[in-house]
């Protein structure tokens, strides 16, 4: 037996150098940074200042001369930015791919194929993507515009990406695009685990189809649903790159990636933007912690 562990241990070495080396340590740097006043010009002279950067007179959190409140600051906005477009697109990809998949695990002729061709969004490039639809929103010569005049469901053309009132929704509505056909092949993987005995008793039995749906298959994916649904949160919390090719970082849609890629690349607060990134740390893993303690999806079998 120890010679076994000796072995996996010398296996598992190679894999344990790496991660220490392109995640733990950039991680514990990004924490050493957030406690102090480090600046891009001049990294050698970053002093320690322990929480200004997080409680002090310009922190994130707790800002005692931000007289219009917390979340009408950059970064509250940013929190709120974010974890609406988040909860907002795992919803409707949730139910979206849970419906593609039902019809994707049906039996028809050409079924392959359509399975195939649903891929494709989710296979293109995300900055792409973002581009295409950027180009499809225009409010000049955008497509969207011009077909929702055509049909009269809208008197004049909208700056679909530029107004406030709605570009962030028509973030959501591109990630739903894209990202529908993941969940979608996540919740087949899970449908095609099902019994088809279960199916086939149902049916002697005359079962009707939303009871065979809510007695049987929802339940019998319910786990591998839910793991699919905190990647694809996790995922959602750090999002950037849709939401800084359609509304270039605006300030009525900035995520909190868009936060601190905005203090540290563009204003060069090495100190303040790994604060923030920190924070975005730090929520997204309790964020995870809460929604799987919430809905008890266990990502590994407890030893016994």
């Amino acid at each position: 037996m120890v010679n076994r562990t000796r072995t996996a241990w010398l296996l598992l070495l190679p894999m344990v150098a790496l991660m220490l080396v392109v995640a733990v340590w950039p991680l514990a740097r990004s924490i050493g940074l957030s406690f102090t006043d480090t600046n891009v010009n001049d990294i050698a002279a970053g002093r320690w200042i322990g929480l200004e950067n997080y409680f002090g007179p310009y922190g994130l959190f707790l800002n005692p001369n931000d007289e219009e409140g917390f979340w009408a600051g950059d970064w509250g906005v940013s929190i709120r930015n974010t974890f609406s477009f988040a909860l907002v697109c795992v919803l409707l990809e949730t139910l979206t791919g849970l419906g593609v998949a039902l019809l994707l695990n049906l039996e028809f002729k050409g079924r392959a194929w359509v399975r195939t061709a649903v891929l494709v969004p989710w296979a293109i490039p995300t900055i792409v993507s973002a581009k295409m639809w950027g180009w499809m929103l225009n409010d000049q010569f955008g497509v969207v515009n011009t077909l929702l005049l055509q049909f009269g469901w809208i008197s004049h053309k909208i700056a679909w990406t530029a107004d406030p009132s709605y570009a962030l929704w028509s973030v959501v509505l591109v990630d739903v695009w894209k990202t529908t056909p993941f969940m979608a092949l996540l919740v087949l993987a899970a449908l095609q685990t099902v019994p088809k005995d279960c199916y086939e008793a149902a049916r002697v039995d005359g079962v009707h189809p939303l009871r065979v749906f809510w007695k049987i298959t929802l339940p019998l994916i319910r786990q591998p649903l839910m793991v699919a649904v905190v990647f694809r949160l996790l995922d959602a919390l750090r999002v950037f790159d849709l939401i800084f090719v359609l509304t270039a970082n605006g300030s009525d849609t900035i995520s909190m990636s868009g936060f601190v890629r905005r203090e540290m690349v563009e204003f060069g607060n090495m100190g303040y933007g790994s604060a923030a990134a920190t924070s975005l740390f730090l929520l997204v893993l309790l964020t995870a912690v809460v929604f799987l303690r919430a809905v008890g999806v266990k990502l590994a079998e407890e030893p016994k």
